[in-house]
């Protein structure tokens, strides 16, 4: 398989993972303006799955490093497997909550809250199960991020002040839920890695793309309680059924698998960066996606149009402590 072999690499994946992370969410944005999230999860799901397969069977299996793909998920040890499988049922509960509150409150809130915190409250669960860095300088720069994420939550509370306040409030307490969530995931599928030695893993654990792998099939699973619950009982609209989502086109559901595969590609490299870069902050690089969701929101769907003056200074300030937060993390990892 294949296995990143230095600091500076890893980080640079870390980036791609930033970008995939905090990309994903414009496929719904598009496909919102014909298709109902509740649907629109379902063809994520079966995309993460399906990049999760490819990624295993090619990068997962080539070179004499590692284990390939097959031979490692038929050796893995139920503890293992449940572990990977149960972050997988984690990060799905979550992810409909982001998408619920991506659909209220918007890119450039929904992300920066709902991801933010789960980046806050992740690097500390990462860290803790797998300390890797200085401490110090990682969690100062987790700090800043968090000022970042307060400049946000202020910034959308004075953007939609005279607004449908309940609908607001419903989309950032959404965004919070899903954010606590989110932080656990990832922690349990690093625990069925050996992050110590991916070219001769401890039998019984397994590979990063057997891992997300499994994670995917966690999702796939819990998809059928979870989003069936939602469909039924939305957050907001009326409910839907399996019958409207047959209904769809080729091209609307090709946007959910493409919006899947995005977030896979960069599941995928952070899980193959955590050799080198380390569990905690291989995670906190990533959700500096929710820096790049708030590009997103605030320059291509104009989700602050018209904003004041005070509004805008405190977008800029959002933007320049998330920089240096994770410039911060970056160098907490330089060993």
């Amino acid at each position: 398989m294949y296995i990143v072999n230095s600091y500076a690499l890893a980080v640079g994946l870390c980036f791609i993972t930033m970008l995939c992370w905090g990309s994903w969410g414009n496929t719904q944005k598009l496909a919102a303006k014909t298709w109902r999230y509740e649907l629109y999860y379902w063809d994520y799901v079966i995309g993460v799955l399906l990049f999760s397969i490819i990624m295993g069977l090619t990068l997962g299996s080539i070179g004499n490093q590692g284990r390939s793909f097959i031979p490692d998920l038929m050796q893995v040890s139920a503890k293992n497997f449940g572990s990977a499988f149960l972050g997988g049922i984690i990060f799905n509960a979550s992810n409909i909550l982001l998408s619920a509150a991506l659909s209220l409150a918007g890119l450039a809130v929904a992300f920066p809250v709902g991801v933010g915190l789960a980046l806050v409250l992740g690097v500390f669960i990462n860290y803790f199960g797998a300390p890797y860095g200085d401490p110090f300088t990682l969690f100062f720069g987790v700090g800043l991020i968090v000022l970042a994420l307060i400049f946000n939550g202020v910034a959308y509370s004075k953007m939609n002040k005279g607004k449908d306040k309940k609908q607001s409030t419903k989309g950032l307490l959404i965004a919070l839920a899903a954010g606590f969530l989110m932080s656990f995931f990832y922690r349990f599928v690093a625990a069925a890695m050996d992050l110590e030695n991916f070219e001769s893993p401890t039998p019984g654990m397994v590979t990063p793309y057997t891992a997300v792998f499994i994670l995917a099939l966690g999702m796939l699973f819990s998809n059928f309680f979870f989003n069936t619950f939602v469909m039924k009982r939305p957050f907001v609209g009326a409910p839907v059924t399996y019958k409207a989502y047959f209904s769809g086109n080729i091209k609307t559901h090709s946007v959910g698998i493409l919006g899947g595969l995005i977030w896979c590609l960069g599941t995928s490299i952070s899980y193959i960066a955590t050799g080198e870069a380390g569990a905690a902050i291989s995670y906190a690089l990533g959700q500096g996606a929710t820096m790049v969701a708030a590009l997103w929101g605030v320059f291509i769907w104009k989700e602050f149009k018209g904003a004041s003056k005070t509004i805008n200074i405190l977008l800029l300030l959002m933007f320049i402590l998330f920089i240096t937060g994770l410039a911060l993390i970056i160098i907490a990892g330089n060993k």
